[in-house]
């Protein structure tokens, strides 16, 4: 079954082709399509990626699968949020990065001791049959860690160097992929959102 993702992200695309491939899912690129993406005006994680799926399959003529996901940093309010991906985009003039959203978030937590650097990765996925869908499939998940002092592990993408798992003593970025596949929290949306896929091919 084909299915358009509505990201430019190529880290997203590698992981949930390999998620999905065991399902027979084919998923393209939004880029295939010449989609060139909506503007996230929504408040929450849930508008945004709606809006996302909706324009994405609306232009691909193909049933589409919408992620917005981002980090939420409880010393920070919850910062950075829906904006997690240009959480620094005030000082780089527009141009934010993975590397300068990271050093933005660890000068903001500078002196925070350990305790005080809990955090969470969301993500919400949403599942459109078509651009008119009226019911589409809504998944959250979420990834409990901390914020580390400084930078660890190449792996991954966006936060993964400073996002520590308890459970496995090393950052985000020193995982596998396929133990960060089981426990992330695009993981867990997507363990959700294979659960309704019988529905999702009647």
């Amino acid at each position: 079954m084909k299915i358009v993702l509505a990201s430019g992200n190529q880290g997203k695309l590698k992981e949930f082709s390999q998620l999905l491939a065991p399902y027979d899912f084919e998923v393209f690129p939004q880029s295939d399509f010449n989609v060139v993406p909506p503007e996230e005006t929504g408040f929450t994680f849930i508008e945004n990626a709606i809006i996302k799926a909706r324009y994405a399959s609306k232009i691909s003529g193909l049933p589409a699968l919408a992620d917005d996901s981002g980090l939420a940093i409880d010393a920070l309010n919850g910062q950075p949020g829906i904006y997690s991906a240009r959480f620094s985009d005030e000082m780089t003039q527009g141009n934010a990065t993975d590397q300068s959203n990271i050093d933005l978030a660890l000068q903001k937590m500078n002196g925070l001791a350990d305790a005080e650097r809990t955090a969470r990765f969301h993500c919400v996925l949403v599942y459109m049959a078509h651009a008119e869908d009226p019911t589409p499939i809504v998944c959250h998940g979420q990834w409990e860690g901390r914020i580390t002092q400084t930078q660890s592990g190449v792996g991954g993408f966006g936060y993964d160097p400073v996002f520590w798992v308890p459970e496995f003593e090393c950052t985000a970025a020193e995982l596998t992929k396929e133990q960060k596949n089981l426990r992330s929290h695009r993981g867990q949306a997507l363990k959700q959102l294979i659960a309704q896929i019988d529905q999702i091919k009647q």
